[in-house]
């Protein structure tokens, strides 16, 4: 069956199947069973999703390769819950030192990470559906874009401010993971920011700013 399809599906395809697989392997005893499913609710929105739009746009491998990367990241925060992902013993076991120690990391900073990512793994995917769906100057070409994440970063701090309000307690703690940071909102938003702009630039050094008139 495999070797029938067009061979232009191919690589996303295997691509989901191998998330499929990885999300289903972290699905297995999670940390924090209802902050895993809380941290799930928009990949179940938003895999489906992708899916279902596939035939009217399908992406370029590199940015189906940006997108799996970015949701492997988040199936692992998912699992153990963002601020305990056990990183710096990952590290510790790999080099005998303390990544946490080295950088004078005072909290767990995985979240951190992953925002970050949000911003230089998904730009990818707005760049393309701005280029697909819009025509405009090439200026705007990277700010359409970069604006999208910016929006997404802050309406998912307010989800997440929300939701901690709605569940309280632990789970609200748990989903929120200020870790005591009363900036912590503000800092994942700035850091998504960050990874955005550095895509957007190096996608016009590389000329891969497409752009319809």
């Amino acid at each position: 069956m495999y070797r029938n399809l067009n061979p232009k599906w191919r690589y996303p395809l295997a691509l989901l199947a191998l998330y499929g697989v990885f999300w289903l392997a972290l699905a297995i005893d999670p940390l924090y069973r209802q902050d895993w499913l809380l941290e799930n609710a928009l990949v179940l929105v938003a895999v489906p999703l992708l899916v279902w739009t596939a035939p009217r746009l399908r992406f370029s491998d590199f940015t189906y390769t940006c997108l799996f990367v970015f949701f492997v990241f988040h199936a692992i925060g998912a699992h153990y819950t963002y601020s305990l992902v056990p990183y710096d013993e990952w590290f510790q076991a790999a080099t005998g030192a303390s990544l946490d120690g080295t950088l004078g990391f005072a909290r767990n900073h995985y979240d951190r990470l992953v925002h970050f990512l949000y911003g230089l793994l998904i730009t990818p995917a707005a760049v393309e559906i701005f280029a697909h769906y819009g025509r405009y100057p090439r200026s705007w070409a990277a700010l359409f874009p970069f604006l999208f994440i910016v929006s997404h970063s802050t309406i998912y701090e307010l989800i997440e401010y929300a939701a901690a309000l709605v569940f309280g307690g632990d789970l609200g703690q748990a989903y929120l993971g200020t870790q005591g940071d009363i900036w912590d909102g503000q800092k994942d938003m700035a850091l998504a920011m960050l990874g955005s702009a550095i895509t957007i630039v190096g996608m016009a050094a590389a000329g891969r700013l497409p752009v319809r008139r």
